[in-house]
């Protein structure tokens, strides 16, 4: 694993794509973020503010799921525990596993949490806008990005940052 200080440019570059895809007034004033390179196109950034993960062949840019103060402030669903196996290893969020919805729209980045103890297990992309999925029965809702066990969360884990 290679990690490096992004530079000023960088670091504004990389800050304009987060605030294009979060939700408004999420990220604060960034001066240093160092990134660590993972595995091809996989990393995570990290500041004393937040810490993003860059996932998937678009390089999605994903809130990471140690951050719990930065996850409260984007949508989420909750899925009963049935769900939470596939669900920790990376699979799509189907409508009949979701027992409670936030709003969102189709593209936006929304937690996935268990429906017991509320715990971020994953973070991925809206297939459709929620009130389209409430009104469906079956098909998936969340493509996941980032999750519980993956090869970040893993290598987060062993930096201990």
């Amino acid at each position: 694993m290679k990690s490096t200080f992004l530079s000023k440019r960088d670091t504004a570059l990389l800050v304009k794509r987060i605030e294009a895809s979060w939700p408004t007034n999420i990220v604060p004033k960034t001066k240093t973020i160092k990134e660590y390179q993972i595995d091809g196109d996989e990393s995570f950034y990290k500041s004393d503010e937040f810490t993003a993960v860059q996932v998937g062949k678009e390089k999605s840019i994903v809130p990471f799921l140690g951050d719990v103060a930065l996850l409260a402030r984007f949508p989420s669903v909750a899925v009963d525990m049935g769900a939470v196996r596939f669900v920790c290893n990376g699979a799509k969020v189907a409508r009949p596993g979701i027992t409670a919805f936030d709003d969102f729209k189709k593209g936006d980045i929304v937690v996935i949490k268990d429906e017991v103890h509320g715990k971020p297990l994953a973070v991925g992309i809206a297939l459709i806008d929620s009130e389209k999925a409430i009104e469906e029965r079956k098909g998936h809702v969340i493509q996941t990005l980032h999750y519980i066990s993956d090869k970040i969360w893993e290598s987060h884990k062993l930096l201990n940052v």
